[in-house]
Order: structure tokens, then C-alpha cells, then sequence
């Protein structure tokens, strides 16, 4: 099992997961024309692509989705919950929004494949175990990809780390997760409303660098050889210091439970190194 981050920042998100015969690509995020250029970057033809699995209906994770579905030929794996979301998102709207919506219905018609949230499912060799993460979307996820042994996390849009995610992510062999800001960034963003970094900074908003960092020095059991950073935001962090947190507060673990974790920083613009596991 393989797996890169194909983009990832407050513009889109979109990560691809596969194995010698699995294909799927987690949330569509970016628009069209890049997620189907980042794939060819990465040496995947779109017509192999399995599944595209949403994990919930936030414009950064589903925006590409609808343009997508005109090239591809796929199921999308949705919770009834975000579909519902998803084609309501824009209804109603002052600017064409029940076109919008009508296109979104048109586009997912016998597309979809129904999952929960709360129940593990298969698409083709991966098995997939999601778990709720305290985020202000209906029904967002996290998960656990397992194939051969081999366990990847992806976990981003998330306001704390819960005692579920900390179960979760206990055995994982790489873990893509959000290291969505600075706080002290944050604070001092001008171009955000107090509303917006009220939000963000909320529980049910984003990760903080410095609330990653705590879980990786107190709560990290050492086992994931790979922590990819994702979602990082391009106005209230810097992807140095991000990187840089997250090394230090893995050296402050205590000696007996030091680790060689590597830490890689995806990109909004440009995909990430393929990251294997035989």
C-alpha cells in the first residue's frame, strides 16, 4: 500500500490511497483540472480510480467533485448525512445556487455508493475504518486504511484531538494529519474576521500546530514511521515552523519512548512523494 497527498491547504484537499489493484482518491477538493493533472503527475491514469471517498461537504474537500464526475467514471462513497449537505450547500443562494445544486444532484445520480460513518467498509482490497472528528460539518470523518497489515490515518478538519482519535491512530504505520495553524499567527492574521478566527480556533474548528505537538510528545505511541502535515493554512501558518514544532516535540518525548517518525509537509500547489509500505 502507497498513498500521497496530492494537495492540501485551506484552497483544496485531496489525497490518493492505493494499492496494486485499489485505487481511491480521498476527497476532490481541488478543481477538476488539477486533481486530474496531479494524477497524472504521480503516474495514475484517472480511468483506473476506484472510488472517490468524500469525507464530508466543505468546499475544500468536495469543491472539485461535480466537474470531476464528468471525467471520471467511479463511485463516490458518501454518508447519506453529507450528500445531503453537499447538494444543499449552495440552494437557494442568490447567485444561481439551485442550478448549482440541480447540477450537483445530476452529476451523483446512481453514483453513489452509502457509507457510514461509524461502520467500517471495503472498497476493493482496502478496508476502511471511519471515526467522527469534532468539526462544524454534519458528518465529517477521519479514517483507518488498512491492506496486508499496513495501516494509513487521514484526519484533517478537526478542532481537538479526542480520546477516539488517540485509539485511532494507536498502531498506525503513517498518519496524514492536520497541522492547520499557528496560533500566535492566527491571532495576529489581519485579512481574518474575529468571527473566522473564532471559528478556527474553536473546537469544532482546526488543529493547531501547538495542539499537534502536544499529542505527539504525550500521546503518540511511536508506531507510524511517516506523519504527513496537512491543511496547513497559507495566512495563518508557515510550513518551517509547522514542521519544526512537530520535530521538536517529538525529541521531547521521554527517552524511553523516543521514535524515528518522519515528518512531511504536503503542499497546497504540487503533490507529495509517493510513501510506501511493502
Amino acid at each position: 500500500m502507497r498513498f500521497t497527498v496530492l494537495g492540501s491547504g485551506s484552497t483544496g484537499n485531496a489525497v490518493l490511497i492505493t494499492t496494486e489493484k485499489t485505487r481511491v482518491l480521498v476527497d476532490a477538493g481541488l478543481s477538476a483540472r488539477e486533481i486530474l493533472r496531479r494524477l497524472a503527475v504521480v503516474g495514475v491514469d484517472f480511468n483506473d480510480l476506484d472510488a472517490v471517498l468524500l469525507t464530508h461537504e466543505h468546499g475544500d474537500h468536495a469543491g472539485g467533485l461535480r466537474v470531476l464526475l464528468g471525467t471520471v467514471k467511479c463511485p463516490v462513497y458518501i454518508s447519506k448525512a453529507t450528500a445531503d449537505a453537499y447538494l444543499g450547500t449552495r440552494k437557494g443562494s442568490m447567485n444561481g445556487g439551485e442550478s448549482e445544486s440541480v447540477k450537483r444532484s445530476d452529476a451523483l445520480k446512481n453514483r453513489t455508493v452509502e457509507i457510514e460513518s461509524s461502520h467500517e467498509f471495503r472498497i476493493g482490497d482496502i478496508d476502511f475504518e471511519p471515526f467522527s472528528v469534532p468539526h462544524d460539518a454534519v458528518d465529517n470523518f477521519g479514517f483507518v486504511a488498512a491492506f496486508a497489515g499496513v495501516k494509513i490515518a487521514t484526519l484533517m478538519d478537526f478542532g481537538h484531538i479526542t480520546t477516539l482519535i488517540k485509539e485511532k491512530l494507536n498502531g498506525c504505520d503513517a498518519i496524514v494529519v492536520e497541522s492547520n495553524h499557528s496560533r500566535d499567527m492566527l491571532r495576529a492574521c489581519s485579512v481574518y474576521t474575529w468571527d473566522l478566527k473564532q471559528r478556527i480556533a474553536s473546537r469544532t474548528g482546526h488543529l493547531s500546530n501547538e495542539d499537534l505537538a502536544d499529542w505527539l510528545t504525550n500521546d503518540f505511541d511511536g508506531s507510524a514511521r511517516h506523519i504527513v502535515l496537512a491543511h496547513l493554512s497559507q495566512r495563518a501558518n508557515e510550513p518551517h515552523l509547522a514542521r519544526i514544532t512537530a520535530e521538536c516535540a517529538l525529541q521531547m518525548r521521554p527517552p524511553l519512548f523516543r521514535t524515528e517518525t518522519k515528518i512531511t509537509l504536503s503542499n497546497y500547489s504540487e503533490p507529495t512523494e509517493w510513501i510506501s509500505f511493502q
